[in-house]
C-alpha cells in the first residue's frame, strides 16, 4: 500500500513505536511510558515524555491554611510516577503492547489510517490509584488526548490534575484564546475574553516564588519557539505549537519552571537559569481563597476531590 499524505507510516521499534506522515514525526516509548518525540517540520516540542501533573506551587494562603501539610502526598506523586500498562491500536485493532522480540512480526513499515496509544500510570500516593492518558494519531497527524483519573477513597484533595509537557528551549510567547491575566476557578469575575498575546513567560514577581500564571477557559493555544537544541538545525525561524480544546475550554500554564523547582525556591535568585518551557493542560484546577489575611480554607466550590474521576480531552494540531 502507498503512503499519501493521508496515511500514517508506523514503525514497531524493540521499544518505541513510531508515527509518521507529512510534515510530523511522532515517537512512543514503551520504556519511557509516554510520548517522546514530538517533531513537526522537523522542529522537536518534548524534551521529556509529558506525564500526568497532580502539584501546584503552594500559595501564601495555601500555607497558611496548611494545605501543603494536608495534600503534600500529591507532590511526591507529581514527582514519581509509574507507567504500569502500554497498549498500542491501529485501525480499531489492538497490537498490545508490540516490543521485542513480538514486533518482529511486523517486519518492516505498516501503514494505517488510525493509531492510538494508551498508557495506564500508577501513583505512589496511599492508596495507589490511576491515570490513563490516550493519544489518537488521525492521518492529518493531529492527536486528540484524553485523560481520565480514577478517584479513590481516603486520598486528600488534589491541587490540580493536567499533564505537563516540558520542551527543550524556552519559548519566545504563547497566544491564546481565553480569558484575560492570571485566572482561577475563584479568581475569573474580572476577566475578559478575548484572544492575547504573552511575550514573557517569567514568573509573576511575588516577594516569594509561588503558583503563578494560571488562565482559564481556553479555546485555544499557540506556543512559538525559534531555539533549539540540535546543533545540525539551520536558521532561527519561528515554529507553532497549537492546542485546541476538544469538548470543552482547559485551563494552562507555561512557565519556565516546573512546580517542584518553584516550590523549592524561597527566592527568585534561587531558581535556576531558564532554559525549559513547562507547560501543563489542566482538566482541574483548586481555587487560590484570599478571603482574609491569607489563611482561610478556599472555598468548598473550588475544591478538587481526589475520590472523584476526572476526564479532560483536548488536540495537539
Amino acid at each position: 500500500m502507498g503512503c499519501t499524505f493521508k496515511t500514517l507510516r508506523v514503525v514497531y521499534g524493540d521499544f518505541t513505536l513510531g508515527v509518521h506522515g507529512e510534515g510530523f514525526d511522532y515517537i512512543f516509548s514503551y520504556a519511557q511510558g509516554g510520548l517522546e518525540s514530538l517533531m513537526k517540520n522537523g522542529y522537536e516540542w518534548l524534551y521529556r515524555c509529558p506525564k500526568p501533573t497532580f502539584w501546584r506551587a503552594t500559595t501564601d494562603n495555601d500555607r497558611g491554611s496548611k494545605f501543603h501539610i494536608k495534600s503534600g502526598s500529591w507532590l511526591a506523586a507529581d514527582m514519581f510516577i509509574e507507567c504500569k500498562d502500554v497498549e498500542v491500536i491501529t485501525d480499531g485493532k489492538s497490537q498490545g503492547k508490540p516490543c521485542a522480540p513480538e514486533n518482529n512480526k511486523y517486519g518492516g513499515d505498516v501503514f494505517a489510517e488510525n493509531v492510538i496509544v494508551k498508557y495506564v500510570y500508577e501513583t505512589i500516593t496511599t492508596p495507589a490509584t490511576t491515570v490513563e492518558v490516550v493519544y489518537s494519531v488521525d492521518n492529518k497527524g493531529k492527536i486528540a488526548v484524553n485523560v481520565s483519573y480514577k478517584g479513590a477513597k481516603g486520598l486528600p484533595q488534589l491541587p490540580v490534575f493536567g499533564l505537563r509537557f516540558i520542551m527543550p528551549t524556552l519559548a519566545d510567547k504563547y497566544t491564546y484564546e481565553g480569558l484575560s491575566g492570571e485566572t482561577y476557578p475563584d479568581r475569573m469575575a474580572g476577566a475578559e475574553k478575548g484572544i492575547f498575546e504573552i511575550d514573557d513567560i517569567s514568573l509573576t514577581n511575588y516577594l516569594v516564588p509561588q503558583e503563578c500564571g494560571m488562565r482559564m477557559g481556553t479555546e485555544w493555544l499557540e506556543v512559538t519557539r525559534h531555539t533549539s537544541l540540535n546543533n545540525c538545525r539551520k536558521g532561527n525561524s519561528n515554529q507553532i505549537l497549537r492546542i485546541e480544546k476538544k469538548d470543552k475550554g482547559f485551563a494552562f500554564s507555561c512557565l519556565p519552571y516546573t512546580a517542584s523547582e518553584i516550590e523549592n525556591a524561597t527566592h527568585h535568585e534561587e531558581l535556576p537559569p531558564a532554559r525549559r518551557t513547562v507547560l501543563c493542560i489542566y482538566g482541574a484546577v483548586r481555587g487560590v481563597g484570599g478571603i482574609d489575611s491569607w489563611g482561610s480554607d478556599v472555598e468548598e466550590a473550588y475544591h478538587i476531590s481526589a475520590e472523584d474521576d476526572i476526564k479532560y480531552s483536548f488536540v495537539i494540531c
